[in-house]
């Protein structure tokens, strides 16, 4: 049997003005949230879908993750739980970042739970709770080692002994070194929410990101909240990636030219030919989110990858020459047959050939830096199933 064409929608700028195009597989998406809830099992599987989605778009995104099974899902914003109440009205939607009196009113009428992590939250909450029959529902963030969001273990465990104190819905936590399997703060945040989770009994509860699901034991807990391994990106290091890659960024070549040896290429000529190099020039620079760090030249914090990004194109891996401009970057392509690529063609920045996590690298970044700084000049490309 003949394999369907995979749907395309398509949005942002016209693919014949655009110097680039970003391409978005809802089908490997949806695969790496599936692959994630079973490892979660026996608890259930959230999906974070804050920063518009990591960069990738809610209103697409969600549909094709509530369709796959997600019911719960956890955004940084009331105004991205809005968004995903939306495209998704029947689901369950938290929202991490705090909680200000001047937005009781949206959760009132949205349904939106928030995430609570200081008693000076818990205090605004109940305040506004407190003459209403059907007291709103929320969410108890504890700190257990991150030093950011959530209450101390004192000030939890206080709150639990209050019996005057409404009940959250959820009790969760963050883990601050789930990528690193060795860590030993990894054990003692697990060993801290298991006493709150006895103080708390009863109440659902969740720690696990997307490299805490990849912890033993996890399956203790009943929600987990897999984020960037959803979309493709590494959920642990020192490993291969067992993550479907989700998001392919290609630019399109400006023009082809070649530089003679002993020449300087790009702004401040930290490029010295050392030979006479053929240059593509392609229209994707640091105002779409192509980040400067990943320069070939002229970068002088980044340790990890000294000689910066590349592209992939005519089969091969391709290195940016000079630095990355706003709109523009320069790869060097003396090493591909003269007429293997021309004006027009595009090249692969992020994709099959160049992971997320190595063109993060690169630039002496992570691949959530990546994701979440793509630009708005693309043409997109969402792919999924026709039977879908």
């Amino acid at each position: 049997m003949t394999a369907k064409k995979p749907q395309i929608i398509t949005t942002g700028a016209d693919p014949r003005l655009a110097g680039a195009r970003l391409t978005i597989d809802l089908d490997a998406l949806a695969a790496n949230w599936l692959f994630l809830a079973e490892k979660s099992k026996p608890a259930q599987a959230s999906a974070v879908v804050k920063a518009d989605a990591y960069g990738l778009g809610i209103v697409h995104v969600v549909p094709a993750l509530w369709q796959a099974g997600c019911r719960t899902f956890f955004v940084a914003l009331a105004e991205e739980g809005l968004r995903v109440k939306a495209v998704a009205p029947d689901a369950r939607v938290f929202v991490l970042n705090g909680f200000f009196a001047d937005a009781f009113s949206a959760y009132e009428q949205s349904d939106l739970i928030p995430v609570l992590g200081s008693l000076h939250e818990l205090g605004l909450w109940k305040s506004r709770n407190t003459n209403r029959k059907d007291k709103l529902p929320f969410a108890l963030h504890v700190d257990t080692g991150m030093n950011r969001l959530g209450l101390t273990l004192a000030e939890a465990l206080a709150f639990a002994a209050d019996v005057r104190n409404q009940k959250p819905v959820l009790l969760m936590t963050h883990l601050a070194t789930a990528d690193d399997q060795a860590h030993a703060l990894n054990r003692k945040q697990f060993e801290s929410f298991q006493m709150l989770r006895v103080t708390f009994a009863g109440i659902e509860s969740s720690i696990a990101n997307s490299p805490g699901i990849f912890h033993a034991g996890i399956g203790e807990y009943e929600l987990s909240r897999p984020g960037v391994a959803m979309y493709g990106g590494e959920p642990f290091s020192g490993a291969a990636n067992p993550m479907r890659p989700v998001v392919t960024l290609e630019a399109r070549i400006v023009q082809i030219r070649t530089g003679l040896k002993g020449e300087t290429v790009g702004y401040g000529a930290t490029a010295t030919l050392k030979r006479d190099t053929r240059i593509a020039i392609c229209s994707v620079g640091y105002a779409d989110g192509y980040l400067r760090s990943a320069s070939g030249s002229g970068v002088p914090l980044r340790n990890a990858v000294p000689n910066g990004g590349e592209g992939f194109i005519a089969g091969k891996k391709v290195p940016i020459i000079g630095r990355v401009t706003m709109d523009l970057t320069s790869f060097d392509i003396t090493g591909l047959a003269e007429k293997a690529v021309k004006p027009g063609d595009y090249i692969e920045l992020i994709g099959p050939n160049i992971a997320l996590d190595d063109a993060a690298r690169a630039a002496g970044t992570i691949g959530y830096e990546l994701l979440t700084n793509l630009g708005n000049r693309y043409h997109r490309r969402y792919l999924k199933s026709e039977s879908n």
